[in-house]
């Protein structure tokens, strides 16, 4: 049951589905955009990797704020308003530069407010391995109302009106049966920064409303005012080192998804693809959002059944199984768009289970900063690694003419999360006991 927006709970679930919203709203479909506009392949490259970049930045300067300097709900409030219209101003521009700059704002701000939104949540709950997973199922509710909107706004409107449709259900037809094509589409797709634009507003205003969270004072003989560095000290433990280093492949291959899947879908079949229809893609992609919600309902019983290591493994291995129906079943539309439901799998199994895990096992008061580590290879350097390489194997290592060798492609993803899911396997053995001053025990 989705929470009451009444109950302190409920708040958190709203702020979760705004946060994400704001995200879900622009990044699917921006890889098809940013060409359009005419942007070199290295622009491109500069506007995508803004996002990683300021997840980097962020891990030192932004969440260190957070933790010590600003109450979080301040904090969160003051970034949505800036950054939202920094995101707005994207869907006005088809210059390069102000748009690059725009976009570097936005994520500057954005990204480090994900670490923020995840310890205001844990500062309000009593039992964060059985609550966080509801609470943050409003982000994936959020990442899917953000998709569906496009599927009218992506709709040929001249010929809808001339089928002169008579009813509800026959214009819903004919809008359906009319989707825009070509560069129609692409144009339309500055919708996406507008939408993301006012939703980050809303955030910024609803954040004051936000339970109280105070900031917290440096643990009796830290690093004083740095709490990243206390953050990074733990990577001395080397079951900490291991997830760390995991997470990062497994970010690697989760935006290998998002850099490829909405090309692979909306290309002909006889170029390799899937041949769906422009304004299904983000409802298509959305199924894996869907199926996360239940996910996150059996989250903290599925971590108290099988602990952390083996719950991590099934969220890495339902990568390796989606890519391998990508690589190896490419002629049924069917079995690519159902595959989408193991998305639920692959985010709550690993990146949910990672945060719940950082929450039981680093101290207090420096909670955001340790989301922030993990954040680092999450959005920071497993993002930039797979912009950065994405397009280059897709436009030069697996492109033979105008035809993208999809199979081949595919493959990378399949064999780095196998691999990753043996590290796990093989060398992730964090202790029963969390660290003193931890939130709560953890499962094992």
């Amino acid at each position: 049951m989705t929470p009451s927006p009444s109950t302190p709970r409920g708040s958190l679930f709203t702020m979760m589905a705004l946060e994400f919203f704001i995200w879900g709203a622009w990044l699917p479909l921006i890889f098809g955009y940013l060409p359009s506009l005419g942007f070199t392949p290295g622009q491109q490259s500069l506007i995508l990797n803004a996002f990683p970049v300021a997840s980097i930045v962020g891990m030192f300067f932004s969440n260190q704020w957070a933790d010590r300097k600003f109450n979080p709900e301040k904090f969160l409030a003051f970034s949505h308003l800036v950054g939202g219209l920094a995101i707005l101003g994207c869907g006005f521009t088809k210059e390069f530069l102000p748009f690059f700059l725009l976009m570097l704002m936005h994520c500057l701000l954005y990204v480090p407010t994900i670490s923020i939104t995840n310890s205001i949540a844990f500062a309000n709950m009593k039992d964060p391995a059985k609550e966080f997973g509801l609470v943050r199922m409003g982000g994936t509710v959020g990442w899917i109302l953000a998709a569906w909107p496009f599927t009218f706004i992506f709709v040929n409107w001249d010929a809808v009106a001339a089928a002169k449709t008579s009813g509800f259900v026959d214009w819903l037809g004919a809008a359906l049966a009319n989707p825009l094509s070509g560069d129609a589409a692409k144009a339309a797709t500055k919708w996406t920064f507008i939408v993301a634009g006012l939703a980050s507003l809303v955030l910024a205003a609803f954040s004051l409303t936000l339970p109280r969270t105070e900031r917290k004072a440096p643990a009796a003989g830290g690093s004083g005012s740095l709490a990243w560095l206390e953050a990074l000290k733990l990577l001395k433990h080397p079951f900490v080192l291991v997830l760390w280093l995991v997470t990062l492949v497994d970010s690697f291959v989760h935006n290998c998804y998002f850099s490829w899947t909405g090309v692979f879908l909306g290309t002909a079949k006889e170029a390799g693809g899937v041949g769906i229809a422009p304004n299904w893609i983000a409802p298509i992609m959305s199924i894996g959002q869907v199926a996360e919600i239940g996910t996150m309902f059996v989250l903290g019983a599925t971590l108290k059944a099988l602990g952390w290591r083996t719950t991590m493994i099934i969220g890495i291995l339902g990568h390796a199984a989606r890519f391998a129906v990508y690589a190896f079943m490419p002629e049924s539309a069917t079995a690519i768009i159902l595959i989408q439901v193991l998305h639920g799998i692959c985010y709550a199994f690993f990146f949910a289970t990672v945060y719940i895990f950082v929450d039981a096992y680093f101290p207090k008061d420096i909670r955001t900063s340790a989301q922030g580590l993990f954040n680092l290879q999450i959005l920071g350097v497993g993002a930039l690694l797979a912009f950065s390489i994405c397009p280059w194997l897709m436009q030069s290592v697996y492109t033979k003419g105008n035809i993208v060798d999809f199979k081949g492609l595919f493959m990378v993803p399949l064999a780095a999360a196998s691999i990753a899911a043996i590290a796990l396997a093989l060398f992730f053995h964090p202790p029963k006991t969390p660290a003193a001053g931890s939130a709560a025990a953890a499962p094992h």
